[in-house]
């Protein structure tokens, strides 16, 4: 073959200029690729800084004595983002009390039983009977500023999300496996190292799925928070909650639809831009010896991951932080060590002493003044609260038996397929942080058309607020069960019943016990919804203990509801101490993950 002169030498030429021009524009590519991802995480901070603004020209401005709520679409995006903030901000006062109290609640042998006692009261205690003494205590504080309002509704909103959460780290502190601790005590970890190292890693499914249902619970009692009569005074306040329930009460089908869709989009956004990139960064924490082939994928995350200014971030600050923490931790350690003993016990045990006797005195004072109000409840009024509470028992254990018939085979299937997670995790979210009570004028009106009742109606209630808890728990256990137990049982072709019996109920069980533990609790919250409800000028009521609570906050009887929130409180603790707390021990000790 002949070839014409200088032909080798062109072609070889035009081959080097096409190659640096394919490289150019693959470097071209990366090195816009970072800026793109910078200018994305810079817009949210953007956004983010907007609705800091917006946020404190309505907090700081004047407290308005009634708010005229807007039903018009166009209101709703104002009212959507003062919403969510308030759910934030309950969120994280929820997260850090959680952390806190589950910490000292595992920890302290002296203050454990004294402490999940009162959590079973405070998760007992309904949000409406929080209510009088925040917001007056709030207003109090805060007599000419809208903050004051504001504060009292992210209190209450907080009343109504932290229980579960707390109980999930609290569980998941009792049930670390033995191989850690003594691994942590061994490499010498201190107190901050553990917690951070070991405990909240190994706590984070349970309490990022907990978090996600108590965001959920906080949507459910968001338009009690935001708007609610007390007394002759009515307190209101802008927001997705309000408008929900006053376009329930005037029966505006419209803008009932409005708000729904609306709460949706904040939902779906949420699961995307939130909940989502969480869960996908928690499967590392998944404690297994075989790692799993499966993950849980978020575009989000991946960005975030992949920001050069993300990364130049947590290089500058988080990672010198910590690594000056624990320097600094690991130098004073044997003087700490040093200085626990002899002398210095004395002044801590005066101070947990001289902390008990404030504690006791504050709670004597309240008790005497309790007692001093009780006095003007009759007799009548006495029988009605303690019949109120038989009935709203009975419905408390149907939506609890209800909620568990189909809540642990799909939250199995849901935890332990990723593809099916993907699809179901998101419904599933949208589902529970549709506020039931949005819903209920419809579903009310069409058991009363079919001749359901009230009753019926009550229950149904109680199981859309509640089943949640449950389902929520058992995707997170179903998630946390290790990949190797899953491999020995494909490998000694476990069949469904025993693959049910010898791994997937023991190693859900301690996360289906905290969920009806919590979703007990939530359906006693729920039944002050569920049992007192407005529909379109009218007061529909089923008998039971929500509805004397909730009818007693209306009229403003403060005797009547506090004796109607001590009789919940009592019939919650009792059914704890005699059914739940047993079988928690059980979970604790039986099915235990470690050696």
């Amino acid at each position: 073959m002949k070839m014409l002169p200088g032909s080798f030498s062109n072609l070889r030429s035009r081959g080097e200029m096409v190659i640096p021009r394919t490289l150019a524009r693959s470097q071209a590519v990366r090195r816009s690729w970072p800026f793109l991802l910078d200018l994305i995480v810079a817009s949210i901070g953007l956004a983010a800084f907007y609705g800091v603004v917006q946020i404190a020209r309505l907090w700081l401005g004047h407290a308005e004595p009634q708010v005229t709520l807007s039903l018009s679409p166009r209101a709703l995006p104002l009212y959507a983002l003062y919403s969510v903030v308030r759910m934030f901000l309950a969120y994280l006062l929820s997260l850090g009390f959680a952390i806190g109290y589950g910490y000292v609640a595992a920890y302290s042998r002296r203050m454990e039983a004294l402490m999940i006692a009162a959590l079973d009261i405070l998760q007992s205690i309904p949000v409406l009977s929080f209510l009088p003494g925040v917001m007056l205590a709030m207003v109090a504080l805060f007599p000419s500023r809208q903050l004051g309002l504001e504060l009292g509704a992210i209190v209450l909103i907080f009343t109504g999300q932290v229980w579960n959460m707390a109980f999930s780290f609290y569980s998941s502190l009792k049930s670390l496996p033995r191989e850690l601790t003594e691994a942590s005590a061994i490499y010498g970890y201190s107190r901050w190292q553990r917690l951070f190292q070991l405990e909240l890693p190994f706590a984070a499914i349970g309490l990022i799925w907990n978090s996600m249902v108590s965001v959920a619970g906080g949507w459910f009692f968001l338009m009690a928070c935001e708007m609610f009569v007390l007394g002759s005074r009515d307190f209101r306040l802008p927001g997705l909650g309000s408008y929900l329930q006053t376009a329930a009460s005037e029966g505006n089908t419209p803008a009932i639809l409005w708000g729904l869709f609306t709460m949706i989009l904040i939902i779906v956004a949420t699961d995307q831009l939130l909940w989502r990139p969480i869960i996908a960064w928690s499967d590392r924490f998944k404690f297994e010896q075989v790692e799993s082939a499966r993950h849980v994928r978020s575009p989000l995350l991946a960005i975030l991951q992949q920001s050069s200014f993300v990364k130049r971030m947590r290089h500058v600050t988080l990672s010198p932080v910590l690594e000056k923490l624990y320097r600094h931790e690991a130098k004073h350690r044997p003087t700490h060590v040093a200085m626990d003993g002899g002398d210095q016990r004395s002044p801590s045990a005066l101070a947990q002493v001289a902390l008990g006797l404030v504690i006791f005195a504050a709670v004597a004072y309240a008790a005497i003044q309790a007692l001093h109000l009780l006095h003007s409840v009759d007799r009548k009024e006495f029988g009605l609260v303690l019949g109120g509470a038989g009935m709203t028992l009975l419905r408390v254990i149907a939506s609890l038996f209800l909620a568990t018939l189909w809540t642990v085979p799909v939250g199995v299937a849901i935890g332990s397929h990723p593809r099916l997670a993907r699809i179901a995790q998101p419904l599933a979210q949208i589902a529970a942080s549709v506020p039931a009570t949005a819903l209920f004028p419809v579903i009310l009106l069409l058991l009363l058309r079919s001749g359901g009742g009230m009753n019926t109606a009550a229950i149904l209630l109680m199981l859309l607020g509640t089943q949640w808890y449950v389902l929520f728990n058992v995707i997170a256990g179903a998630m946390a069960i290790p990949t190797d137990l899953k491999e020995v049982s494909r490998l000694f072709h476990f069949g469904t019943v025993q693959r049910w019996k010898t791994i997937i109920l023991p190693g859900i069980f301690p996360y289906l016990l905290t969920g009806l533990i919590t979703a007990s609790g939530g359906a006693w919250n729920a039944s002050i919804i569920a049992e007192y409800f407005r529909l379109k000028g009218k007061t529909m009521t089923a008998f039971g203990l929500g509805e004397q609570i909730s009818a007693a906050t209306d009229a403003g009887n403060f005797a009547v509801l506090l004796l109607a929130t001590i009789v919940m409180a009592l019939m919650v603790v009792t059914i704890n101490r005699l059914v739940w707390r047993p079988l928690f021990r059980v979970a604790e000790s039986k099915y235990r993950l470690g050696a």
